[in-house]
């Protein structure tokens, strides 16, 4: 091997591995209806901020709910799961993305319901309701991660 050869594959061998990390995209498995929409547009709101999303159409999604222990009252119409954190709703990724850095103790993140103007729920792409995203723990525990105020 010349020179020149062993160069080239030195500097491929040191550059590659940056190259597949920079492009490995965070899984996140969404169990829902095949007849939902707004789920539809969620899951692309989470692909157009960077998640690779692998959605599996289901006739119920409540025994996901229940597996994963979301509680019966934050209940919406999809449910996902993200690095071993339960997702319900309709979560904004960049609270996602503070959830998987922060690592807080809990279950997961929940938007109770399918508030106007949370990703996936866009009406006219200017009014949006106000809303919580709920950190929920074991035992019933929960409290406000991120609060979104109403605008019109």
């Amino acid at each position: 091997m010349n020179r020149r050869t062993l160069m080239q594959a030195l500097v491929i061998g040191l550059v590659a591995p940056s190259f597949a990390h920079a492009e490995k995209k965070t899984k996140i498995d969404v169990y829902k209806t095949s007849s939902c929409s707004c789920c539809v547009d969620w899951i692309s709101h989470l692909e157009q901020n960077g998640f690779e999303v692998i959605a599996h159409n289901v006739p119920k999604t409540g025994p996901y709910r229940l597996r994963f222990g979301v509680p019966p009252d934050m209940a919406s119409c999809h449910t996902a799961m993200v690095e071993g954190y339960a997702l319900e709703g309709h979560v904004p990724a960049q609270e996602i993305r503070r959830l998987l850095t922060e690592r807080p103790k809990g279950l997961g993140l929940a938007v109770p319901g399918m508030p106007v103007g949370s990703p996936g729920m866009e009406v006219d792409g200017t009014r949006r309701d106000a809303f919580d995203v709920i950190l929920f723990g074991e035992e019933g525990g929960r409290k406000v991660y991120q609060h979104y105020d109403a605008r019109s």
